[in-house]
């Protein structure tokens, strides 16, 4: 993105400020050609608008109509590069959600981080987001001409028009931190938190605070509870669980409201945040101190986006019984609290109501020390490092492995056993294992794979920035069952003893793997491997692995160049087979023989010039065709590959 622009000192509340800009002038894609832009929205943004120019106009009703060969779409996604046909019906649901032209996405919400939304070319397009829409970060726009499995089909000959698109992008923001929401009209307030150093002066928020390093634990569970009140005083108290107290104070946080900021009136929405920046078991809020009359007090989170009365993750009356959310994503959570009167509710008389509430909050953080989490802090968490693999056939190319000397750095796979949790309470455990995908690399894939040499009994769970669970978890896989149902995963040559899966253009960050086991795993031997690749499977033996970089520079992706019989995401759709080949290699090769009626003409005539001629051109012909239909190539298509 450009270079952003200072906010001005006289901003004031509902004016917004343009933070960053991007510009591209032209942008020329040929026949079955793609490309991404890579879009970073800070956590304040306020606003991001898109305009999009093109060579096109495509209308709704004429789609149907189009062939998917001559089909150009732009495509949105969250976190990862999106490939709109990785399957039919992907792609069918993605093209029946096409939002009429105009202002695209006005009341439509596309936060789900594994949906994408494509429209198809229009001579303007402008895409208008705000942050009670999607989420900041990173996303991804694709460029297509041409979808379909033969995108990725070798061609000598690329037939068709160019198709030309400019794109201009401009990110807003709110003038200071103070002012949040789509218009810049709405005030949030930061749970502020610190944490006491050794000379007690050093102070900083949550998101510049690493709470609960794993290296500092103790093996023991502690609960926090920060008090917020709406009077003149802020009580700390820290409350042990039935196992232990916190014993060391290096690690307490304090979290704090302002004194006035806890009173809200009827009909209005008060905004806080707060960052969870390591695992956790859970938080919970609740009020208290409502005074003599008690309304509901209800209460919307919503993580890393701000919350709505109808769109958010969690909500409940926590006037009386705390919203819980079990297992919280890392990350920045936004909460929205307002008063309802509950005779109001229930339509019967009441009181007079109070125009303004005040009251206090109560905010607590469960976690576990020493990495250790679950049931009574009695389940293993291990942090895999990345290990670069020498000379890398796409970048960022690598494998993991525990940080612990129990697994080597010269060995791609680690013996799983010697790391399962140990309980003697219950039949079934987890042990968990978070790693990173780095930055720039969400154009690779996950590839996970457990080989057991006795009948493999263990289930995983995957979950990006949080611990999944039975309940919450993004991908699930055992010896007998998957999420299939999502495109961007992948079970495959699974059997009793073995599974191997993929996570498809894996968004950057911290993804955890929880392996659900027996405790009783003595007998058994299993290896697990954890890698960063670049192609689904090697594109199946029927192409070759190619890197490349998006508009912005910022973000590689890999995808695969099959063969002339082969196509998709993958190459594992046969387009041509081999009897269809083999009648293919036969028409086109020997149609080339009619070259040689004139020139044995030209010989006999001993017209030697005219005999050269037909002879090159036949054989120039044969070799052509040869070529065209994958049956033997003089040279790569690179070299011989022309467009018209």
């Amino acid at each position: 993105m450009g270079a952003g622009l200072p906010a001005g000192c006289a901003a004031q509340e509902g004016e917004e400020v343009v933070v960053a800009s991007y510009g591209q002038g032209r942008l020329w894609l040929k026949p079955y050609d793609w490309t991404y832009l890579r879009v970073e929205l800070p956590p304040s943004f306020s606003s991001v608008t898109m305009d999009f120019e093109t060579d096109m106009d495509i209308q709704r009703e004429h789609m149907k109509g189009i062939p998917r060969s001559e089909l150009a779409i732009i495509c949105l996604m969250n976190s990862n590069p999106p490939i709109p046909d990785i399957s039919e019906s992907y792609l069918d649901s993605l093209l029946s959600n096409f939002l009429p032209s105009g202002p695209f996405g006005n009341g439509n919400i596309i936060n789900q981080s594994n949906l994408a939304q494509c429209l198809p070319f229009q001579k303007n397009i402008t895409v208008v987001r705000t942050n009670d829409q999607i989420s900041p970060g990173v996303w991804y726009i694709g460029y297509f001409h041409g979808i379909g499995p033969a995108r990725t089909q070798s061609k000598m000959i690329s037939r068709g028009k160019a198709r030309l698109v400019s794109t201009h992008i401009t990110v807003r923001e709110c003038p200071t931190s103070a002012f949040w929401g789509p218009y810049c009209n709405q005030t949030v307030e930061m749970i502020g938190c610190s944490q006491p150093s050794i000379d007690n002066n050093n102070s900083r928020n949550l998101l510049d605070l690493n709470i609960e390093r794993r290296n500092s634990w103790y093996p023991r569970e502690h609960n926090r509870r920060i008090n917020i009140l709406s009077q003149s005083q802020l009580v700390e108290k820290e409350v042990g669980s039935n196992v232990t107290a916190l014993a060391r104070m290096e690690n307490s946080v304090t979290c704090s409201i302002s004194n006035n900021s806890l009173c809200v009136r009827q009909g209005d929405m008060k905004f806080y945040f707060l960052d969870v920046v390591d695992l956790a078991l859970q938080f919970e809020i609740t009020a208290a101190n409502f005074g003599v009359i008690e309304p509901s007090l209800i209460c919307y989170l919503r993580y890393n986006a701000f919350p709505q009365r109808d769109l958010h993750d969690y909500s409940g009356d926590i006037s009386h019984d705390p919203l819980v959310v079990k297992l919280p994503n890392i990350g920045r959570w936004y909460i929205a609290i307002e008063t309802v009167n509950k005779t109001q509710m229930n339509n019967t008389a009441s009181k007079p109501v109070l125009d303004t509430m005040c009251f206090s909050l109560k905010w607590q953080l469960t976690g576990c020390l020493n990495g250790k989490t679950g049931t009574n802090c009695s389940w293993e968490v291990y942090g895999l490092q990345r290990v670069p693999r020498r000379s890398p056939s796409i970048p960022f190319e690598s494998y993991y492995i525990p940080s612990d000397e129990r697994a080597s750095l010269e060995d791609s796979h680690f013996y799983l056993e010697q790391f399962l949790s140990n309980s003697s309470h219950e039949q079934i455990a987890w042990t968990y294992f978070f790693l990173d995908v780095p930055r720039g690399s969400a154009g690779a894939l996950i590839h996970v794979q457990l080989k057991s040499d006795k009948e493999l009994n263990y289930e995983l769970y995957s979950k990006y920035g949080g611990l999944p669970s039975n309940d919450i978890w993004d991908y699930y896989a055992s010896r007998t069952s998957s999420s299939n149902s999502s495109v961007f995963f992948s079970l495959q040559n699974s059997t009793n003893s073995d599974m191997d899966l993929s996570i498809f253009y894996a968004k950057e960050g911290t993804w955890c793997f929880g392996v659900k086991h027996p405790t009783d795993t003595a007998n058994s031997q299993t290896y697990m491997s954890v890698s960063l690749q670049g192609c689904h499977r090697n594109c199946n033996q029927k192409g070759v692995c190619h890197s490349s970089v998006d508009e912005s520079g910022l973000t590689f992706y890999s995808f695969c160049t099959c063969d002339r019989d082969h196509g998709g995401f993958d190459c594992s759709d046969e387009l041509v087979s081999p009897n269809g080949h083999i009648w293919q290699s036969v028409f086109l090769i020997a149609s080339n023989a009619a070259a040689i009626l004139p020139a044995f003409w030209a010989l006999r005539q001993k017209a030697f010039a005219e005999w050269i001629l037909y002879t090159s051109s036949g054989i120039s012909s044969a070799l052509y065709h040869s070529c065209d239909v994958g049956t033997w190539c003089i040279l790569s298509f690179r070299v011989l590959q022309v467009s018209y």
